[in-house]
C-alpha cells in the first residue's frame, strides 16, 4: 500500500474540495484546528475561521467525495465553554450533528459525526513533554494553579475511540444512533500531582531538587474541565469504555443564519456580535467564568513541595 499525502488549508475550499474529489477517501478523520487556549483569546478570529469555516469547509467536500465516515476531533472545553476555543469547537460539533440527521433523513451513504477528546498525553502541546522538558532543565516546573484538574486520555485511548466510533456509526442496524462519542476518561487528574510525579520518576524531589511554580490561570481556562453538557443525555451505546452524548441541537438553516453573522462579525472586527452568536448557538457559552481563587503565597506544602508564585 502506497501512502500519500498533500499540503492543504482548510479554509481553502477551492483547494480542499477538488483534493477531496481526486483522493476519494473512505474515511475522513478531521483533526485540523487551532487549539491553544490563550492564543484564540487575543486572535479570535482566527478560530472562528479554522475550527467553524474550517470544518464546515472539510465536511461538505467529504460529503461531496463520498466518503463513507467523517469524524471531527472536538475537545472537552466544548461543553459550557468558557473559551473561543470551546465555543468554536461546541459551534463545529453542532453544525455535524445537523448535518448529519439530515443525511441519515435522506438516507444519504456519509454518516458524520464528532469524538470529544481530553488532554492527549504526549500529544504536541500536552503538559508530559513540556514538564519532562523543564525537569531536564532542572526547573522550575510550571502549573499554572494547584486546583487545575484535567482529563488525559493516551494517544493508544484517542486512536481506539476514533476508530471505534467510526465502525459504531457504521454500522445500519447499531442499537443506538449517536453522533457525539465520549470515552471514559475516569477521574480528572490534579496537574500539581502530575507535576510532582513526574519529578520524582525523573529521581528528584519536588520543592528540594525540582522547583514547582504556579504562573496563574490565563485567559480562558477554567480550573474543571467536564465531559457532558447539563442538557446532554449520556447514552450507552454498546461499546466498553465509550459513551455517546445526544442533545436538542438546531436545524441547518438556523446555523447558517449564524454562520452569516459570524462571517460579518469576522469581516468588522466585532468580537461582541460573535459572541452574541455564540450565546444564540451554545446556551451554557459563558466567555467570563468565574475566577479561579487566589494563588497561595510562597510556602512549603504538603510532602515538601515549596510552591513560588510567579
Amino acid at each position: 500500500m502506497r501512502v500519500t499525502g498533500a499540503l492543504a488549508d482548510v479554509r481553502d475550499e477551492a483547494r480542499i474540495g477538488p483534493l477531496f474529489k481526486a483522493f476519494s477517501p473512505d474515511i475522513v478523520i478531521h483533526a485540523a484546528a487551532l487549539k491553544h487556549v490563550p492564543y484564540l483569546e487575543a486572535d479570535w478570529g482566527e478560530g472562528i475561521k479554522t475550527n467553524i469555516f474550517g470544518s464546515v469547509t472539510v465536511t461538505e467536500a467529504a460529503i461531496a467525495a463520498g466518503a463513507g465516515i467523517f469524524v471531527m476531533i472536538s475537545t472537552d472545553k466544548a461543553i459550557e465553554p468558557v473559551s473561543m476555543l470551546g465555543a468554536t469547537k461546541r459551534f463545529a460539533e453542532i453544525h455535524t450533528e445537523a448535518l448529519d440527521a439530515r443525511l441519515r433523513a435522506e438516507g444519504a451513504p456519509t454518516r458524520l459525526i464528532s469524538v470529544r477528546f481530553g488532554n492527549v498525553l504526549g500529544s504536541n502541546g500536552s503538559v508530559v513533554p513540556k514538564f519532562a522538558a523543564q525537569i531536564e532543565r532542572g526547573g522550575p516546573v510550571t502549573v499554572t494553579h494547584p486546583d487545575m484538574v484535567r482529563y488525559f486520555m493516551t494517544v493508544g485511548e484517542a486512536a481506539d475511540l476514533v476508530l471505534t466510533a467510526s465502525l459504531h456509526a457504521a454500522t445500519p442496524d447499531a442499537p443506538v444512533r449517536a453522533s457525539t462519542y465520549v470515552l471514559k476518561m475516569g477521574k480528572p487528574v490534579r496537574i500539581i500531582e502530575l507535576a510532582e510525579r513526574m519529578v520524582r520518576l525523573s529521581g528528584f524531589e519536588p520543592g528540594v531538587d525540582i522547583e514547582i511554580a504556579f504562573t496563574g490561570v490565563r485567559p480562558g481556562e477554567r480550573l474543571h474541565e467536564i465531559l457532558f453538557a447539563k442538557d446532554e443525555k449520556r447514552v450507552d451505546v454498546g461499546e466498553e469504555g465509550i459513551l455517546a452524548a445526544q442533545t436538542n441541537g438546531a436545524s441547518l438553516e438556523v446555523i447558517a443564519g449564524w454562520r452569516a453573522r459570524l462571517a460579518a462579525a469576522l469581516k468588522s472586527h466585532d468580537r461582541a456580535e460573535a459572541e452574541a452568536v455564540f450565546r444564540e448557538a451554545i446556551p451554557t457559552f459563558s466567555p467570563d467564568p468565574v475566577d479561579a481563587p487566589a494563588l497561595p503565597a510562597p510556602q512549603a506544602g504538603a510532602g515538601g513541595t515549596r510552591t513560588t508564585v510567579a
